[in-house]
């Protein structure tokens, strides 16, 4: 037996669970595969997106599909070899596209970020880091002025939660075209979102906060969960069965396995994302993230590096990356006339994601003693701080009522 709570996965989203639990007075365990190196979640672009509040399945999506597979150069990439676990998942997403669906989905989806921003407020100001956040916005850029027309008319009609957006101020327009080295096609500033100053600051200062008060790193990796009474022994690969008090589940995309493990239905996917990294270089220091909508890029500028992150590829956690990405996004960069030092520091990761875009946040009906959250998919640092709030109530009996975000949905 252990005493305390077992958190299982060492991305933002473990981390933010474990401080949270701790502010209740919990004793917590982080168990990863390896506790004291960046874990893949922390290749994300920055983004506090509090705009997207639609989830991505949703009619429009379905409706862009054909033509986005065929279009020479796009981001969504759907590899033959990986066909047995994407083409599940896309009849899937396609039931949860569905209108009513949708709308089920966008509300749930919207009352979970409305807090978001406060939830991340908390976070910064409780490691006595609140610089770690900058809440200054975004911009979507088009390229030429038909994109830049459909766009602003997809911004207008659309739902941003939080945040809003209103047209250039002269200086803005000024700036883009100094980086660019030509006037934008047509831009929009959004308001209320944000970016983290670094993922390197923000990952030293969690673990940092966390064995301050008194939390356990242990590297591990967990490869059997199994009911015992009322609590859930978690099994080791080469090391010793552990029970504790009550256990998270919050591994991104290993969550799948040990879940189904359990008797859960989980239609998850690996949803890969690839990014450049370099240093900072000629940058300017204060531009908020630039969203290249034509492009499906996303650039932004951190205290001391940059990134520039693309593609959603369908694939299988353990299927071998693309290089040809990689290039194509060199390829992007160069066309737009970044001042981003090439060839950059290569990445993919993989993002947890279900088929309706909704994450999965609850206590397992088959072993009380579990509670979960994974499936973020794009949204795992924008949400990782409210859902560990939910987490953390739920852990000391504080249960919300039934939520859209219950693993039970799927049958």
């Amino acid at each position: 037996m252990m005493d305390g709570v077992l958190v299982i996965g060492g991305g933002v989203l473990g981390f933010c669970t474990a401080l949270a639990l701790q502010d209740r007075g919990l004793t917590v365990t982080l168990l990863d595969d390896v506790a004291a190196v960046k874990p893949a979640s922390w290749g994300n672009a920055g983004h506090i997106a509090v705009e997207q509040v639609e989830p991505l399945a949703s009619p429009a999506t379905l409706r862009a599909v054909p033509g986005r597979l065929l279009a020479k150069d796009d981001a969504l990439s759907l590899p033959l070899r990986d066909i047995r676990h994407w083409l599940p998942f896309g009849l899937r997403l396609a039931l949860a596209s569905r209108p009513g669906r949708f709308q089920a989905g966008r509300a749930a989806l919207t009352g979970l970020m409305a807090g978001a921003m406060p939830a991340w407020d908390g976070l910064v100001a409780g490691l006595g880091q609140p610089d770690l956040l900058i809440r200054d916005g975004h911009y979507v850029i088009w390229d030429t002025p038909d994109s830049a027309a459909r766009g602003l008319a997809r911004v207008k009609s659309g739902d941003h939660g939080s945040a809003r957006f209103r047209p250039l101020a002269p200086e803005e327009g000024a700036a883009l075209s100094r980086l660019l080295g030509r006037a934008p096609a047509g831009a929009v500033r959004f308001l209320g979102s944000g970016h983290i100053a670094g993922h390197d600051l923000l990952f030293d200062a969690l673990r940092g906060r966390f064995l301050g008060r008194g939390g356990v790193l242990l590297a591990g990796r967990a490869v059997n969960l199994a009911p015992l009474g009322g609590r859930v022994r978690a099994t080791l690969a080469g090391g010793p069965d552990l029970t504790p008090d009550l256990l998270v589940v919050a591994a991104g995309v290993a969550s799948k396995g040990l879940m189904e493990g359990l008797g859960h239905r989980v239609p998850m996917i690996a949803e890969r994302g690839y990014h450049l990294h370099t240093h900072a270089g000629d940058w300017p220091a204060h531009l908020p993230p630039l969203v290249f909508e034509d492009r499906s890029l996303i650039v932004t500028r951190f205290r001391d590096d940059l990134r520039a992150s693309s593609f959603v590829e369908f694939s299988h956690p353990d299927s071998p990356p693309d290089p040809a990405k990689w290039e194509r996004l060199r390829r992007r960069i160069r066309a737009l006339g970044l001042p981003f030092a090439l060839p950059g520091a290569e990445w993919v990761g993989c993002r947890p994601t279900l088929p309706d875009y909704l994450p999965a946040i609850g206590r397992s009906a088959r072993a009380p003693g579990l509670l979960y959250a994974f499936g973020h998919q794009h949204l795992g640092l924008t949400l990782g701080p409210v859902t560990a709030q939910i987490v953390a109530d739920m852990a000391v009996g504080q249960e919300r009522g039934p939520a859209p975000f219950d693993l039970s949905r799927f049958g």
